[in-house]
């Protein structure tokens, strides 16, 4: 492998790595597009009050965002419901409340759900209803190929399962096959903020349990587990129905623009989500590297995969800047 095929292998763990790119490409434009991730470009303006960081957060605000975020969830009973500084976290905090021995993580998937788990036996594998084991995680819809499994078929995998933890950080866009409205008794649901609602840096996020379940996790996380500014703007967010069916509309508009840009430049469409493609190439390592010279970071998979995923750009200039760099023949 050369030595420019080799700093790729950075970028294939997670997306995000903008400031690790502005190294490791000193040369390419400094004003760099990353399209490594899947959150919507496209970020919900509401003004937060810069006073309310000198204050704690009240309990009240805090039941607020959490009956706000289970309406927006379908979730009849919003105890159930607990608010986290980002789901990532609330997936290590059902490690801890659960304890689990043996986990099954299904794959391919999101690096997070392997290294969640502490001390617990964690087992790859392919089948969304394994047996014996005390845990089962997977992503619905999945990261990275976007696939797709039921709500029917999830809830008969539950029946079989000790615990089922599903990780829906990707199911704001389209949320018929979600779980979290259906209070089974071993089912623990994620849900995302920041994706969809294109403010990641906020770090909020949800963990829809079992009653006795979200009585132990908040009683692990005290009191205050979320800032006052983030209280008042998730809860302004989550009330916004109309904002919602706006983005929704916005995202598969994108999302089609992005798919023809990317057959017209070879690329075969591998899997999708509303935030994110995942494109197929016979040589994506070099395509990456291309790409990263014009600034434009993306995200690599194992090599020889032939994979990259695209974020959705943000505005004229964006989407210019990749048409461009896609054209470009590869050196």
């Amino acid at each position: 492998m050369t030595a420019g095929h080799a700093s790729i292998d950075p970028f294939r763990h997670h997306g995000g790595r903008i400031d690790l790119a502005r190294r490791i490409f000193p040369d390419a434009p400094a004003d760099w597009i990353d399209l490594s991730t899947g959150i919507a470009p496209r970020a919900y303006r509401h003004a937060t009050v810069v006073g309310d960081a000198r204050r704690l957060p009240s309990p009240d605000e805090l039941a607020d965002l959490e009956h706000a975020a289970a309406a927006a969830f379908g979730v009849d009973d919003p105890a159930r419901v607990v608010a986290v500084a980002g789901s990532e976290l609330g997936l290590r905090l059902v490690a801890a409340v659960l304890a689990p021995q043996r986990v099954a993580v299904v794959r391919p998937g999101y690096g997070g759900h392997l290294t969640a788990w502490g001390d617990a036996k964690v087992v790859p594998v392919h089948d969304v209803a394994p047996t014996d084991y005390d845990v089962t995680i997977l992503a619905n819809p999945n990261n990275p190929d976007g696939r797709r499994v039921a709500r029917t078929e999830l809830t008969v995998a539950a029946k079989g399962s000790n615990w089922l933890v599903v990780d829906e950080a990707f199911a704001d866009a389209d949320p018929i096959d979600s779980l979290a409205p259906l209070a089974l008794p071993n089912v623990i649901v994620l849900r995302s903020f920041g994706k969809f609602y294109g403010l990641p840096g906020l770090r909020v996020g949800f963990v829809v349990a079992p009653p006795e379940i979200a009585t132990k996790l908040r009683r692990l996380i005290g009191e205050w587990p979320v800032a006052t500014p983030v209280l008042r703007t998730a809860t302004a967010v989550y009330r916004d129905t109309d904002w919602q069916a706006r983005q929704r509309q916005f995202l598969d508009s994108a999302a089609a623009r992005l798919d023809a840009m990317l057959l017209a430049a070879g690329f075969a469409i591998a899997g999708r989500t509303a935030l994110f493609r995942l494109a197929r190439h016979a040589d994506a390592d070099t395509r990456f590297l291309s790409l990263a010279a014009a600034g434009i970071l993306v995200r690599p998979f194992d090599p020889g995969s032939g994979l990259l995923r695209f974020g959705l750009p943000d505005g004229r200039s964006q989407w210019r800047r990749l048409a461009s760099a896609l054209q470009e023949t590869p050196s």
